[in-house]
């Protein structure tokens, strides 16, 4: 199969197009014929050598976690799902090898869940880590209707899926943004407000009591976390780890296919849209990576394999 790797850590310099063999098939996972993969930071940071401390790595790498594509073959004791069928997948393994910038990537069952049907091969490529992030650090905030939720880095690829996960799930919502991204923000119903100095007083302005909840998908925004938080708020971040040391949730997004699925069931009632900034071919993985690297796209970038 046609895949694009990497045998050591670097920049996107290290990037080739080979072919390997495609992957074993093991009991409760299933062949995933990859129709669209999409980018996101944590692919090229672990290409650079970030995640080194945290997960070992099998050279080879074959990068990438997100996936859209259809069933190939099942493997042993795998009755939820049959060949043709079209699916989804954040398919993170326990360890960084077989990923899913390839023609083929195996995923455990229990990362997988049905391709909505209202969304494109593209746009269900960029839901799985980004949506699953969001989705499951509001929905371990127990995130609802009598919520305020203020999102840190609304506009962003997690950002503006949280913000529409977080209005289906029946809160007001509050994001920082660029002020180029705010008309867009109010168009997912969310109340933007800029960054920048006197950011905990702009947002007091809109909510005097304080926000019940808050969302940091960006990271060293503790301080205005803290000076917004009403008594009682609660509040996570995906990338500050500071915050285990202010009664907060540090988190790190799981494979859970039934959480995938309900992101689904969101998109295929209307409540939920992916927004995508651009595709590549699979030949050109490096030029994706270095548009991700640039951080001002609005929206997902996407492989077509």
């Amino acid at each position: 199969m046609r895949a694009m790797v990497y045998e050591t850590y670097g920049g996107t310099e290290v990037l080739t197009e080979t072919r390997l063999p495609v992957p074993k098939v093991g009991p409760g996972e299933v062949l995933v014929r990859v129709r669209c993969a999409s980018v996101n930071p944590v692919d090229w940071k672990i290409m650079a050598g970030g995640l080194d401390g945290l997960m070992d790595v099998v050279y080879p790498v074959i990068p990438g976690w997100d996936v859209a594509g259809t069933v190939e073959y099942v493997g042993i004791d795998t009755p939820e799902f049959t060949a043709g069928d079209e699916v989804i997948a954040y398919a993170r393994k326990d360890y960084v090898h077989g990923g899913t910038f390839a023609e083929f990537v195996t995923v455990p069952v229990r990362a997988l869940a049905p391709k909505p049907v209202s969304l494109s091969w593209q746009e269900a490529a960029g839901l799985p880590l980004a949506g699953l992030t969001a989705y499951q650090l509001l929905t371990r905030l127990d995130t609802g209707q009598d919520d305020t939720v203020l999102i840190h880095g609304a506009a962003g690829g997690v950002g503006s899926l949280g913000v529409q996960i977080a209005r289906a799930l029946g809160a007001r919502v509050i994001g920082t943004a660029s002020p180029r991204n705010h008309d867009r923000l109010r168009e997912l119903g969310c109340e933007p407000v800029a960054y920048g100095d006197g950011l905990a007083e702009r947002v007091r302005e809109l909510a005097p009591d304080g926000v019940s909840v808050v969302a940091d998908f960006v990271g060293g925004v503790l301080e205005v976390t803290k000076a917004v938080l009403a008594p009682g708020g609660r509040h996570a971040s995906i990338a500050d780890p500071d915050v285990l040391g202010a009664d907060g949730q540090w988190m790190w997004v799981r494979p859970v296919g039934d959480d995938l699925a309900a992101l689904g069931g969101l998109a295929d009632t209307g409540r939920l849209g992916v927004t995508v900034a651009k595709t590549f071919p699979l030949s050109e993985l490096a030029a994706a990576f270095e548009l991700s690297q640039d951080g001002h796209t609005a929206g997902k970038i996407i492989l077509e394999v």
